[in-house]
């Protein structure tokens, strides 16, 4: 048994005692983790818990639940592990694509869901996240992230039975399933709410609840309002006149971590979905986890602990699990989370706002900035890259980067509000409002791709705008992610104004059924559906066939022309071509007329690059011609200078 520490902390000896107790009995696999593992748990657990009786009583009935998990896990999912151990970087490959689905609106059930996987396969997808499909409550459900039992599916779509079926059939054939694993909160029908409230032992400390409002209005004073439509503040009052922790919608009420056997319970019910046969769980609303008075409760530190105490408990019971962060904060936050010991991938939702502000403004500025600053990752990680998802756009661009262009934050957000909400003169776009608050301004933008890129409008760049924005999804570094549908340019529905549970949620808006009609024509270029699909294929089988693409490392590449955005792929080992190696130079102008990029500018590139899209090669001593929101991935060599 590798030693915990040299000291004789009372709580060191009894983890010691603890371990050494328990090991003998662990299966080799589990010991040789355990050891490796358990003492960087115990350490997280100190610190997060201090010297508390009860987080060391929580600490060892983890390990137990770990160790029966692993000894429960199926061996196709052990072998699986293996499998993962041999290529830790899989994720990180350029053969990578994600899709993202609502199991109901796409396929009805999850028994139906399996009579597209070979469209996924045709697709190319490796990793198929689908959206909340737990039990929740009836009516509004905040689309399924009212969770109200980690271990039973909505029975509408199915049963966990069924779930795990579909785990082994997708990676059969290649697929990785991923769902959300609502992290911060769970629904107030939840077996642990209704125990809390009632005051059940061992639940009256699950979740914050307060006796009167001097606590909550002390808090109140530096947290932010999530949801004001639904209620001001972070608290709602039960019906006895307490008053319990609700971040988001009324019937959410946030978790404590403050208490240890909160973190048991979600790691427990953790390995349960890891031994379904869940390869990546969607750390839902992550920034939101630990609560302190006088902070704004968000991006704690304690909140990146217990992601890496989960992680290491994932890793001796599950080892081939991933964590996706969801973080919609500042950049500077985002970024804290993606580490290969907390979460080993991550949105990205600084590119997926910039790339339509770009395309708002037909400047690529702030994208360029961004990419160039803030895209680079801890080796071990990946971007998850989206043009849009199920939610909505909120403009996380950082205030003082935005400064240094000259634009002011504030104002900048109220216009492209008004701009995707076609409320701007000129818009092409079709997106709904989502939460506007009057009090300060601030709301965000739903739409469906197709319809905020202007092809509901009709609009002539419509359907470039869609290639445009998938394309840099594609080639910015990481796992690019098709919201399903989007390839074959699905419109927003509007009906969901009719349907009573969904009508309060803008969001709806962009979350439409499976658009049948569309997919039957994706071969004929002569619809939108088809052209957008013909487009969107070919520069997913480029990018599967352009080893430069793997990975997250970017170089930025300056054009004069400010609705220009350049940057260069140099992919792992890159290719070796005329005595050197190779990049891929990615060129997107975002603007609304053509752009020539002269000779000058791409002078320090072998004459002739490889035209990764249009095929052939192309004379760079000509300069280079951009149309009107086109994209050109070009493979060059740099210019090899021979001594004088």
């Amino acid at each position: 048994m590798t030693a915990l520490s040299a000291d004789h902390h009372p709580d060191q000896q009894f983890a010691r005692q603890w371990a050494e107790a328990r090991s003998g009995a662990f299966d080799a696999a589990f010991a040789r983790r355990f050891e490796e593992h358990f003492p960087v748990l115990h350490g997280l657990f100190r610190r997060i818990y201090g010297e508390r009786a009860d987080g060391r009583e929580a600490l060892a009935e983890v390990v137990d639940l770990a160790a029966q998990s692993w000894q429960d896990r199926p061996a196709p999912l052990k072998r699986h592990d293996e499998h993962r151990a041999e290529r830790p970087d899989w994720f990180e490959s350029a053969q990578m694509l994600g899709g993202v689905c609502y199991v109901d609106r796409y396929a009805g059930s999850l028994a139906a869901l399996h009579e597209h996987i070979g469209y996924f396969q045709e697709l190319g997808l490796t990793y198929l996240h689908l959206m909340p499909l737990f039990r929740s409550p009836e009516g509004n459900n905040d689309g399924g992230y009212a969770v109200s039992s980690y271990r039973e599916v909505d029975p509408q779509l199915g049963t966990m039975a069924e779930l795990a079926d579909l785990a082994a059939a997708l990676r059969e054939a290649g697929i990785s399933l991923v769902v959300d694993f609502i992290f911060n909160h769970t629904s107030s029908e939840h077996e642990w709410a209704q125990k809390a409230v009632a005051g059940e032992p061992g639940y009256e400390d699950f979740y914050l609840i307060f006796e009167d409002r001097t606590l909550p209005d002390a808090y109140e004073r530096t947290t932010r309002e999530i949801f004001p439509d639904d209620h001001p503040g972070s608290f709602v009052q039960l019906p006895d006149g307490r008053w319990i922790w609700s971040t988001f919608y009324h019937f959410q009420w946030d978790l404590n971590y403050a208490n240890p056997a909160v973190f048991r319970a979600m790691a427990g019910e953790m390995l349960f979905l890891a031994n379904q046969g869940v390869e990546v769980l969607r750390m839902d609303a992550v920034a939101f986890i630990w609560k302190r008075l006088g902070t704004a409760c968000e991006s704690l530190p304690e909140a990146h602990l217990l992601l890496q105490a989960f992680n290491e408990v994932l890793r001796m019971a599950a080892p081939s699990l991933l964590f996706k962060s969801e973080a919609i904060v500042h950049p500077d936050e985002v970024i804290q989370y993606i580490s290969p010991g907390e979460c080993q991938i991550s949105y990205n939702p600084l590119q997926m706002a910039l790339t339509w502000e770009a395309l708002a403004t037909r400047d690529a500025s702030l994208l360029q900035q961004a990419l160039e600053r803030r895209h680079a990752l801890p080796a071990g990680t990946a971007w998850v890259n989206y043009v849009r998802s199920h939610d909505d756009i909120g403009w996380t661009f950082a205030d003082e980067d935005a400064a240094e262009l000259g634009i002011d934050g504030f104002a900048h957000r109220r216009f492209l509000n008004d701009f995707y909400v076609g409320r701007h003169p000129g818009s092409f776009a079709r997106g709904a409002a989502f939460q506007e608050n009057p009090r300060t301004g601030d709301a965000r933008v739903a739409g469906t791709t197709a319809s905020l890129a202007g092809i509901e409008k009709a609009d002539a760049g419509g359907e470039d705008r869609v290639v445009l924005a998938h394309a840099l999804a594609m080639s910015t570094g990481g796992m690019p992610l098709l919201y399903l549908g989007d390839e074959v340019a699905q419109l927003n529905d509007y009906y969901y104004r009719n349907r009573p549970g969904e009508a309060g949620d803008s969001r709806w808006v962009n979350r439409p059924h499976r658009p049948a009609e569309s997919y039957q024509v994706r071969r004929d270029e002569r619809t939108v559906a088809g052209r957008v699909f013909t487009r969107l294929t070919h520069l997913l089988q480029v990018r599967r066939e352009t080893p430069e693409f793997a990975g997250n490392e970017l170089i930025g590449f300056h054009e004069p022309h400010r609705s220009v955005l350049g940057f260069q792929r140099p992919g792992g080992a890159g290719v070796q071509a005329r005595g050197g190696v190779t990049r891929v130079l990615v060129l997107a102008n975002v603007g609304d007329d053509p752009v020539h990029v002269d000779a000058v500018t791409l002078s320090g590139f072998e004459v002739l690059a490889e035209d990764l899209i249009g095929g052939g090669t192309r004379d760079l001593r000509e300069g280079l011609e951009l149309p009107a929101h086109g994209i050109r991935w070009l493979r060059v060599s740099e210019r090899v200078t021979t001594p004088a």
